[in-house]
């Protein structure tokens, strides 16, 4: 999730800079707007992977700027910030498009926990499922409907776990591109953690195992970034 891009719009200027610190510090490039106005401002004119805004703002409320956002862009994440509680403004933040509602003061490690969850969740949805399950990858034919791996010049056939299955697919529908780590862990593992990245680790080395009796296939390792499968012609 590095480098995800947050607008934070906030009007109070010592929370607002303390939150946008705080992401900062947390490898999320933020930008801060000190109100409605100025934050759709900054929304039409950057590119952003999620919005923060609070609810009780001058000039323009953070109901009113989230509408103004899904009408340029329907899909955002977007978690609500307010001071208040009431049952009838969670609603209507929800209505208009909330991902989240967090009501102050929070715990900034609990804002984290759902900024992380909402990027995933985006991600998953962001690489469309492929109906296609019969591949050929150099010397190998591979049908992920039957989990089965054939070299057919040497003609032999190796019978994949699921999840090896599922891994083999992703980085052939980005063959010869990057495969983030993150979408795969998120669409596979159902989730972005120590253990589930390093469960992964395992299965790449399975699957270059696999691939190895063809020396025109590598998996590459793109460190911090994720995978790439390559096939040299």
């Amino acid at each position: 999730m590095k480098n995800k891009k947050i607008l934070v719009v906030e009007d109070d200027p010592n929370f607002g800079s303390i939150l946008r610190d705080y992401l900062s510090l947390n490898s999320y490039s933020v930008s801060l707007a000190k109100n409605g106005v100025e934050g759709y401002e900054k929304f039409k004119k950057n590119n952003y992977d999620l919005c923060i805004l609070d609810v009780m703002m001058p000039f323009k409320d953070g109901f009113t700027l989230a509408k103004e956002i899904r009408e340029k862009n329907n899909n955002i994440p977007i978690i609500f910030l307010t001071a208040k509680t009431l049952k009838e403004d969670v609603l209507k933040g929800f209505k208009v498009g909330a991902d989240d509602y967090l009501s102050k003061p929070f715990d900034s490690d609990v804002l984290l926990a759902k900024i992380k969850v909402i990027l995933n969740r985006q991600s998953s949805i962001e690489i469309p499922e492929s109906e296609e399950y019969k591949f050929v990858i150099g010397n190998f034919l591979f049908n992920s409907k039957l989990r089965i791996l054939t070299n057919h010049k040497i003609n032999k056939s190796i019978k994949l776990s699921p999840k090896e299955n599922q891994l083999l697919k992703l980085l052939i529908l980005h063959l010869n591109d990057l495969m983030p780590r993150e979408i795969a862990l998120n669409k596979i593992w159902r989730d972005d953690n120590y253990f589930t990245s390093r469960s992964m680790d395992v299965y790449i080395a399975k699957l270059r195992k696999y691939l190895k009796t063809d020396p025109n296939i590598e998996i590459i390792n793109i460190h911090g970034e994720g995978f790439q499968l390559i096939v040299n012609n």
